[in-house]
């Protein structure tokens, strides 16, 4: 087994799950995708209405079900974690994800994918749900075509 987890949430294109294919080739690390127990449908990932889904969970900071766990986690030296910015932000399914483990001790890596927005604040808003003592290594959007080797030299400079 890997000592190297690459966790993703990834909504509806589909962009966040090819990211995390991209980072799980080049780390050698196992994967675990995070999904929600009730999947999101279009309606719920409409950023543009106020009360969609989506921006109810933002504004609440509303914790978001997730389907399964990951039985293994101590074992993991670091964990990449991946999703979709929303508002500058990590979905809320994200922050969901971080409380359920310890993470204290671990190289803790983002990776987002955004259709304009950067990585703003959302290191800084993560860390609240982080365990104590957990700190993150890196963080950044990343364009879909990001090559392997691009992603080798980040990794490799964090």
């Amino acid at each position: 087994m890997s000592k190297t987890l690459v966790a993703w949430f990834s909504a509806e294109s589909g962009s966040t799950t090819a990211l995390a294919e991209k980072f799980a080739n080049v780390t050698g690390a196992d994967k675990y995708e995070i999904v929600p127990v009730k999947p999101y449908s279009k309606a719920d990932l409409n950023y543009t209405n106020p009360v969609s889904r989506c921006n109810r969970e933002q504004i609440a900071r509303r914790d978001v079900p997730i389907a399964g766990t990951v039985a293994n986690m101590a074992d993991y030296d670091t964990v990449f974690i991946g999703f979709p910015i929303w508002y500058y932000n990590a979905p809320m399914i994200i922050k969901t994800f971080v409380k359920q483990y310890d993470l204290a001790g671990k190289k803790v890596v983002l990776f987002a994918r955004s259709g304009g927005s950067d990585i703003g604040k959302t290191v800084e808003k993560l860390q609240p749900y982080l365990s104590d003592g957990t700190t993150v290594a890196g963080a950044k959007v990343f364009s879909a075509d990001v090559s392997e080797a691009e992603l080798k030299n980040w990794i490799a400079n964090l």
